[in-house]
């Protein structure tokens, strides 16, 4: 399995805080049939995103896993005016191992509508926008269509393994669930931060998924979209999401088409 958020680089944000630290995660990653991890600390107010110190964290941890584990970069980039306009001026430095997939996380507690032009912004500098976690935000749990016009717009979505296994609450799963029957869903990882509260289940979400919606779509969420994601290419097809509102044209072209008419 392919794990593209994962806070496995150590002193640079809220997920490991020591080498060692880093080193249990991967270890446990390994354990748990991850082969690839995107390791994607956050750009936020709180936190300062540093490529070369990324890149540094990376290097100690790719000579200690060489021949067990892949790694690569990412981020955790939150949707602030600073972010936007740094990236508008550094399309890559964010992306996922430089490439054109970019996770993305809204506010907790407001998504105001400049946030639907700062994704067309993004997708209009070559990004495809991957919405980190909708089901444990509060006002996408409230309000989940908001959604709708990202899809349509080329957005793609990743949900958290541990949101599946119940472990944000029952909201959290009932979401997870409902997104997943209509094919809004494109990703699960695991999001991991530590060994204990937040560790790297990615194992057993994909059985949850085996189980209640068949290996295809467990494998397609799990291995062969994260695949795609990490190395920068085209998602395979895609089931038709539901529930879309076909009729109504979508403001802006985006990706979508493409993405489904393979």
């Amino acid at each position: 399995m392919i794990d593209i958020h994962h806070h496995l680089l150590y002193g640079l944000d809220d997920g490991a805080k020591n080498l060692e630290m880093s080193i249990a995660m991967a270890e446990a990653a390994v354990a748990n049939g991850i082969t690839h991890v995107a390791c994607t600390p956050h750009a936020n107010y709180q936190y300062t995103f540093d490529p070369q110190k990324n890149r540094e964290r990376l290097g100690e941890l790719q000579e200690l896993f060489k021949g067990r584990l892949t790694l690569g970069l990412g981020c955790d980039f939150h949707l602030s005016f600073d972010n936007l306009e740094d990236q508008s001026l550094n399309p890559r430095k964010y992306s996922l191992n430089g490439k054109n997939y970019l996770l993305v996380e809204f506010p907790d507690f407001s998504i105001p509508d400049t946030m639907t032009e700062a994704l067309y912004g993004l997708n209009s500098r070559g990004a495809i926008p991957i919405i980190t976690h909708p089901e444990r935000n509060p006002m996408l749990i409230a309000r989940p269509n908001r959604m709708i016009e990202w899809l349509r717009s080329g957005c793609l979505i990743q949900i958290t393994a541990g949101s599946l296994l119940g472990r944000f609450g029952n909201r959290a799963t009932t979401m997870c669930q409902d997104l997943i029957e209509k094919n809004w869903v494109h990703f699960i990882a695991s999001d991991a931060h530590n060994v204990t509260s937040r560790p790297p289940n990615m194992r057993e979400a994909h059985q949850v998924l085996v189980k209640r919606y068949g290996s295809e779509t467990a494998d397609r969420l799990a291995i062969h979209n994260p695949r795609a994601a990490f190395y920068g290419e085209p998602l395979p097809r895609q089931p038709l999401p539901q529930g879309l509102d076909d009729d109504m044209p979508a403001k802006r072209p985006g990706l979508l088409s493409r993405i489904f008419s393979r």
